[in-house]
C-alpha cells in the first residue's frame, strides 16, 4: 500500500504574508474503503462544466474551472479548509522554518473579505499599524470581495522592497483606512525573554515554529543564569500568538509539566485523526534530535507561573494555556482566547498541490473543547489600551461563517476580574472607565515589553502575592 505524507496544523484560517503553520508528524496509509459516489450530483457537475465550456462568453481554461470547483467545495465546509496550489503548498512548508517573504499577518475570510486575526510582531504589517479585527476590502486598487483566501494571499506576497496598499475597514472608524506596506523577508525569532525585575522572569512566544521549543529552553536557562538564583515567578505571554506547529505547543507545555503528562488529544471520524500527545520526547523532537528540555534549570517545573492570553491567542497557544490550566500548573490571566479548536491535515494530492482539510477537534487534558469558545482565564484582566469584549470590536472563531460547533456546550465562569484602578472583584467583568489615566504601550529601545503594560504588571503583582502566601 502506498503512503502519503500527512501534515497536521493547529494554526488559523489563513497563512497570509507567510505565516506558515504546519508540521510533518507521520505518514498515513491510503484508505481502502471507498464510499459510493453520488451519481446524480456528479452528472449535474459534468453538465454544468460542459455548458460553461460551450456557452460562456469567453473561452475558459479547464484547469481554472476544476480549481474553482475544488476551492468552492472546500471553502464551503468551514473557515479553515482550503485548496493549496503549487505555490501555496511550497510557501506553507517553507514558512515553518521561521523565515518567509510577505507582510506578516495571520488572517481568515469573513463575508468574502479578508479579516485580520493577528499581525505578527516585528513585521511590516505590525509596524504599519494593522490591527486584529481589521477587514481588508482592497489590495491596491483591486476589491477583495469575490477572491478566495489563496488569491488574496498571492496578491499580498511579492518581492521584498515592493509596496502594497491595503484599504481597511475598522470597527469604530467611520472612514476607510489606507495603509501602504513595504514587503520584506520576515525573520521571526519566536521566543523573547527578559528579567522584569529580580526574581521575576518574562517569556513571550510570538508563534509556534520548528525551533520554538529549543528557543524556550535557551530563554529559561538564560533567565536563571541572569537572576543567579531560582526564579520566584514566571510570566508566559501568549497574547496575539496565532498558533503554529503542534509539536511546538507540546514542547512548550512539556517544559513546565511532569513527564508524560497529557497535553492534548484529538477526536475525528477516522482513526488517523485520533491522537493523544503527551509531554514525551517523541511528541516534540525530530528523529535523532537531542532532548533540549532534558537539562532545564532546576525549579522550572515548580516556579509559580502566569500565562497571559487574549482574543488573539489561538490554536497552538490555546493548547498550551488549556493544558497548563488543566494541570493547575499556571494561572491563566487576560481575556478569552480566539477559540480555534480544530485540526487541519495537509494532504498532498500528487501534482504539487494539496488540500487543507479539517479532520478533527482537539481537547484539553480534562476533555474541554476549545472550538468556538476559547480558553476562559482564571483571572480576567482587561487591556485598557484595547476595546473590551463588551464593545464587540474583537473577532473570534465563533464570529466566522460556517465555523464548527463546540461539542461540550457552555463552560464555567472565570474566577476573578481585575480592572485598572480597581481591586479584584467577582465576575461579571466591568470595562475600564473612560476617564481612566491610560498610558500608551510604548517600547523603549531594546525592550520587548512595555513598562506600562497593565496586564504584565498585574501578573507580576499576582506572582508576588503568591510568593508572600507561600512564605507564610
Amino acid at each position: 500500500m502506498t503512503q502519503k505524507t500527512k501534515f497536521v496544523l493547529v494554526g488559523l484560517a489563513g497563512l497570509l504574508a507567510g505565516a506558515a503553520l504546519t508540521v510533518n508528524l507521520s505518514a498515513i496509509a491510503d484508505k481502502d474503503a471507498a464510499t459510493a459516489l453520488p451519481i446524480e450530483e456528479l452528472r449535474a457537475f459534468t453538465d454544468v462544466f460542459a455548458r460553461v465550456k460551450s456557452d460562456y462568453v469567453e473561452t475558459v481554461d479547464d484547469k481554472k474551472l476544476i480549481t474553482g470547483a475544488i476551492n468552492g467545495m472546500l471553502n464551503g465546509l468551514d473557515p479553515h479548509s482550503s485548496y493549496l496550489d503549487v505555490e501555496g503548498f511550497k510557501d506553507l512548508q517553507v514558512g515553518t522554518q521561521g523565515e518567509f517573504g510577505g507582510l506578516g499577518i495571520e488572517v481568515g475570510m469573513e463575508d468574502g473579505f479578508v479579516r485580520v486575526v493577528s499581525p505578527i510582531e516585528d513585521t511590516p504589517a505590525f509596524n504599519a499599524g494593522v490591527k486584529p479585527g481589521d477587514l481588508i476590502v482592497k489590495l491596491d486598487d483591486t476589491p477583495v470581495k469575490g477572491m478566495s483566501l489563496n488569491d488574496a494571499v498571492k496578491r499580498m506576497r511579492g518581492k521584498p522592497g515592493s509596496k502594497i496598499k491595503l484599504t481597511i475597514s475598522r470597527k469604530g472608524v467611520d472612514k476607510p483606512i489606507f495603509i501602504t506596506i513595504t514587503r520584506a523577508v520576515i525573520k521571526i525569532r519566536s521566543v523573547k525573554s527578559k528579567l522584569l525585575e529580580s526574581g521575576y522572569g518574562y517569556v513571550r512566544v510570538t508563534q509556534f515554529q520548528e525551533h520554538t521549543g529549543e528557543l524556550l529552553a535557551e530563554a529559561l536557562t538564560g533567565l536563571y543564569k541572569d537572576n543567579k538564583t531560582p526564579l520566584k515567578g514566571l510570566i508566559l505571554d501568549l497574547r496575539n500568538d496565532p498558533g503554529g506547529l503542534l509539536n511546538g505547543a507540546v514542547a512548550v507545555t512539556a517544559a513546565f509539566v511532569k513527564p508524560d503528562s497529557l497535553v492534548v488529544y484529538t477526536e475525528g471520524r477516522s482513526e488517523d485523526a485520533k491522537m493523544r500527545l503527551t509531554a514525551s520526547r517523541e511528541n516534540y523532537l525530530r528523529p535523532m534530535q537531542i532532548d533540549y528540555l532534558k537539562n532545564l534549570p532546576d525549579g522550572v517545573k515548580q516556579v509559580p507561573m502566569v500565562v497571559l492570553v487574549n482574543s488573539g491567542s489561538a490554536s497552538a497557544s490555546e493548547i498550551v494555556a488549556g493544558a497548563l490550566q488543566d494541570h493547575k500548573r499556571a494561572v491563566v490571566m487576560g481575556t478569552r482566547t480566539f477559540g480555534k479548536g480544530s485540526v487541519q491535515t495537509i494532504l498532498p494530492i500528487g501534482n504539487g498541490t494539496a488540500i487543507k482539510l479539517t479532520t478533527a477537534r482537539y481537547f484539553t487534558p480534562n476533555g474541554r473543547s476549545i472550538q468556538a469558545k476559547g480558553i476562559e482565564p482564571d483571572i480576567i484582566v482587561e487591556d485598557p489600551n484595547m476595546p473590551s469584549d463588551d464593545e464587540g470590536l474583537g473577532i473570534r472563531e465563533v464570529d466566522l461563517d460556517k465555523h464548527l460547533s463546540n461539542p461540550n456546550g457552555t463552560e464555567s465562569a472565570p474566577i476573578v476580574v481585575i480592572m485598572p484602578g480597581e481591586s479584584p472583584k467577582a465576575v461579571p467583568t466591568t470595562k475600564p472607565g473612560k476617564d481612566k489615566d491610560i498610558k500608551p504601550l510604548t517600547l523603549e529601545p531594546g525592550e520587548i515589553v512595555s513598562k506600562n503594560d497593565f496586564q504584565v504588571n498585574q501578573a507580576v503583582n499576582l506572582l508576588k502575592g503568591l510568593q508572600i502566601f507561600q512564605g507564610r
